[in-house]
């Protein structure tokens, strides 16, 4: 696979750039030199590699649910500044 000049002009004008005869030259042939890097690995081994879905291994992070027993509501809205029935009491937010 290799880049045309004609590939740089196509890519130039989707993205709204304007280059000279001489940058287009210069860019097809660093996308040609770069292309030929990457082909380089199709001549690797991988025969015996794991697919990877990134750079490192994905564990669940999460946790197991564990029952535990809650917190008193008493002992909790006993230092609210405002409370009522049982909950937190708010200025109102929304008109």
């Amino acid at each position: 696979m290799s880049v045309s000049i004609k590939d740089v002009e196509y890519v130039a004008k989707l993205a709204r750039l304007e280059f000279s005869e001489k940058e287009k030259v210069k860019f097809t042939e660093e996308l040609n030199s770069i292309l030929k890097y990457v082909e380089k690995l199709s001549e690797v081994d991988t025969s015996g590699v794991e697919p990877a879905i990134g750079a490192y291994p994905m564990y669940n992070a999460l946790r197991e649910d564990e029952i535990s027993p809650s917190l008193d509501r008493e002992e909790i809205l006993k230092n609210a500044p405002d409370k009522q029935d049982g909950y937190f009491k708010v200025p109102k937010v929304i008109d």
